[in-house]
């Protein structure tokens, strides 16, 4: 839990004079709105003299929560991200403040290591301390098991947006807040972000948009793109960008990956007491921000084509991006299990990752997990504090195949999980949503049924590489070669007419790089992705540096 101390910072005089420069003076009365709740790219306010007022929406209404005086700034983390802001910023008493505009708090932000160090640790802070206090701009309204309100709410979990959402029959709030916006049962779901904005049925794309997560101008132009931030993609654009590059990097959904949805990794080096994957997500989203990188999302890549000596990628909503290098890291997907209308229970009672949210609607619930992989084990230990039962089911017949020791042994001594190896899942029941699975032995062929109304998959995982030119070489499986892998054969139907061969993850299209699951022969593993990601930018700019100046 995040600390008040930790959420506020005073700066000295002598700093005050040195962030003069990166802003403007303004003298305000008391009243004067100086940052709206739900601002986009909203500027970073220190207060000079006399105080400010930091008011929250709460589900009592909105409430001061906090006040900035000589020398304290206000805002949260959408001060470096741009993202719309979670708190209204107003002058309490008489006096001046520094207003340092969002493009020119960036231009501090990554020129200025003391400030940086400042500002993003105490933005983070505030960002955890409101999430935790209730504090939240977004309202979601809708059912709990409607799909589109369980993509919304996946998206603004795995962005980190602090959020609140209320199910229509769960009690009266939800009417109070449509009446309050004249909205009716009909029009849902819907997201309120802010004081004035509704967005009636969005897709994710639109709630992204409305949020800021996504502010990509068609044309734009970068030395690196990184399309999927997992980790690999992550740990380039931290690097690259930390190393001067220009990065944007892209993601599907939201940085992570399939990292992401894990609750608890143990086994990642500095973090003894495990640290969940989308915390860690977070912390290298703020970390390549910090370093000047866009990250945008949720966009998907179509396509991608040969632009002179760069590349030009084409998304899937038409526009198109420009850069000199590539880094693959669009990672793997879970499969699903090969049953006839499964997709009509995803998102009602079928799902792919084990978060805080889907705990919320599984609680005190049977739960069934299929998969042995480590995200299947963590899972499960995950939902077994919240869940009446957990049942893990797997087509191998011993877990210690795939899961790491020490998560087959929390497994086997936890007294709300059963496991049950060398079996399949091979019938789902529900009709609106899924009340039920029937599964048979593969050893013996006795079937079972087990009335689990929720059904979490951890199954093999398959590219993303459908997007991918097909002339670039990839495996039986559709795993994408790097370097030494390609046979020199391969290189030539690819057409490589470079005087060289690819380096270690380079593919068979010069200075495009693939890194994380979706390379050929990666370990999947988080900490291996990671050094993917960070190790290939050394090969970026050497490849960077052999093009003529007229290419850049």
């Amino acid at each position: 839990m995040v600390s008040r101390a930790e959420v506020n910072h005073t700066f000295s005089d002598a700093e005050l004079g040195e962030l003069r420069g990166f802003g403007t003076v303004e003298t305000h009365k008391a009243g004067d709105l100086l940052v709206e709740e739900g601002a986009m790219a909203p500027d970073c306010i220190v207060t000079l003299s006399g105080h400010t007022d930091i008011f929250a929406s709460t589900d009592e209404g909105r409430k001061r929560v906090g006040w900035m005086e000589h020398g304290q700034f206000a805002g949260d983390l959408s001060v470096l991200t741009g993202q719309r802001h979670l708190s209204r910023v107003e002058m309490g008493a008489d006096g001046e403040i520094l207003r340092i505009a969002h493009p020119d708090f960036q231009r501090l932000i990554a020129g200025n290591s003391h400030y940086s160090d400042i500002f993003v640790r105490v933005l983070s802070a505030r960002r955890e301390f409101s999430k935790h206090r209730g504090f939240a701009v977004t309202i979601i309204i809708g059912a709990a098991m409607d799909r589109s309100v369980y993509a919304m709410r996946d998206l603004l979990m795995k962005h980190g947006v602090a959020h609140r959402w209320f199910d229509p029959a769960d009690g009266p709030v939800a009417a109070h807040l449509l009446a309050e916006r004249g909205l009716a049962e009909d029009q849902l779901p819907v997201a309120i972000l802010g004081a004035a904005e509704v967005l009636v049925q969005p897709t994710p794309e639109q709630l992204a948009a409305g949020l800021g997560l996504d502010l990509l101008p068609d044309g734009a132009t970068a030395d690196v793109l990184v399309v999927g931030s997992g980790p690999g993609g992550l740990a380039a654009a931290v690097y690259a960008a930390s190393e001067g590059l220009t990065v944007i990097a892209l993601d599907s959904l939201a940085p992570g990956g399939q990292a992401g949805t894990s609750s608890k990794i143990e086994n990642y080096l500095g973090f003894p007491t495990g640290i969940s994957g989308n915390e860690l997500a977070r912390r290298a989203t703020v970390q390549a921000q910090k370093f000047g990188a866009r990250l945008v999302s949720p966009v998907r890549a179509a396509l991608i084509g040969r632009d002179g000596d760069a590349y030009c990628l084409h998304l899937a909503d038409g526009r198109k991006l420009r850069s000199r290098a590539v880094v693959v890291a669009s990672g793997a997907k879970y499969q699903s299990l090969p049953i006839d209308g499964i997709e009509a229970y995803e998102g009602r009672g079928i799902y792919y990752g084990a978060t805080p949210m889907e705990a919320q609607l599984c609680s005190d619930a049977e739960v069934t997990i299929v998969g042995s992989g480590n995200s299947a084990g963590q899972g499960a230990i995950y939902l077994a504090s919240v869940a009446k039962k957990v049942y893990v089911i797997f087509r191998r017949s011993s877990l210690r195949e795939t899961m790491s020791e020490y998560l087959v042994k929390r497994l086997e001594e936890h007294p709300n999980i059963e496991i049950i190896p060398a079996t399949d899942v091979i019938a789902l029941h529900g009709e609106d949503r899924l009340a039920g699975l029937t599964y048979r032995c593969r050893e013996t062929g006795d079937e079972g049924h087990c009335d689990c109304g929720f059904l979490f998959l951890f199954l093999g995982a398959r590219p993303n590489t459908s997007w991918l030119p097909k002339e670039m070489v990839c495996d039986e499986r559709g795993f994408v070669k790097t370097g030494t892998d390609i046979a020199p054969l391969e290189l030539v139907k690819a057409g490589w007419s470079l005087d060289r061969m690819p380096s270690r993850f380079e593919t068979s299209w010069p200075r495009i790089y693939a890194v994380g699951d979706v390379r050929k022969g990666s370990v999947k593993r988080v900490a291996s992705s990671v050094g993917e990601g960070s190790v290939v930018v050394s090969d970026i700019h050497q490849a960077l540096a052999e093009l003529t100046p007229a290419a850049s």
